[in-house]
């Protein structure tokens, strides 16, 4: 079997860059703007290097600012990496990330076709869904109402509610589970279980909950600083993280 056919991700050499102001006084600024106005260059992601295979749950941790929500809308295909390759072999692939693809003038409804198409399924495929979708958000008559009326619960439910109705081949999620109410984050953990017990399916977690990643992932990896610490089971890989972040 070749490597296109066995694996979903594979991450090579990646480093991602941002251009970030440095921290000026006001005075300074006020003074002089064109002299002090200067940018520094930030590597968010450092040559990070991995392979999901195929029907895999990979969690990946680390404290905050060590890269992960960059890597994983960099595989989600929202920016390009400065260096190295990200090939997904032909899957589709969805994004689940608060605060990531709404419009927040449009309702609920209208982002559900929105995220919907650009997640390549036409009109006629989510018109199928739509009810589903909208029943299993618990918005009610929210769900016509602007997106910027919704308190972080509800964009989260809806957020979650679309990816997981919508079933893409690949699916990355950036801590959504831990967010809304117990209720629902009872669901929508029970809904995500059924989702990756389909071996065709492969699934990427960023989390800082190590109970979740322990329940639901098959390997972790591990960023620190923008590079990969350690890679391996649950087993191997939670008890070291915990206690380095104890």
């Amino acid at each position: 079997m070749s490597d296109a056919t066995e694996y979903a991700i594979s991450v090579s050499d990646v480093k991602i860059r941002y251009r970030v102001f440095k921290k000026i006084s006001l005075l300074k600024t006020l003074l002089a703007p064109h002299k002090y106005k200067k940018t520094e260059l930030f590597e968010a992601v450092k040559g990070v290097t991995f392979n999901v295979p195929k029907g895999q749950i990979l969690g990946i941790v680390g404290k905050n600012g060590s890269g992960k929500s960059t890597l994983l809308k960099a595989i989600a295909g929202i920016f390009s990496p400065d260096e190295g390759t990200i090939d997904l072999h032909g899957h589709s692939v969805s994004l689940l990330s608060i605060g990531v693809g709404f419009q927040n003038k449009l309702s609920g409804r209208e982002n559900i076709y929105l995220s919907g198409m650009l997640l390549g399924f036409n009109k006629e495929q989510i018109d199928e869904k739509l009810e589903e979708i909208i029943e299993f958000s618990e918005l009610g008559d929210f769900i016509d109402r602007p997106v910027k009326t919704y308190s972080s619960g509800m964009y989260s439910k809806l957020a979650f509610s679309i990816t997981a109705i919508l079933e893409t081949e690949i699916m990355l999620i950036d801590e959504v589970l831990s967010v809304g109410d117990a209720k629902f984050k009872k669901k929508s953990y029970e809904k995500m279980r059924s989702l990756i017990t389909n071996t065709d399916r492969t699934v990427v977690i960023v989390s800082h909950s190590s109970e979740t990643l322990q329940k639901l992932c098959d390997t972790i990896l591990w960023l620190h600083e923008g590079e990969v610490k350690m890679q391996g089971t649950c087993e191997e890989v939670l008890p070291l993280y915990e206690e380095f972040m104890s």
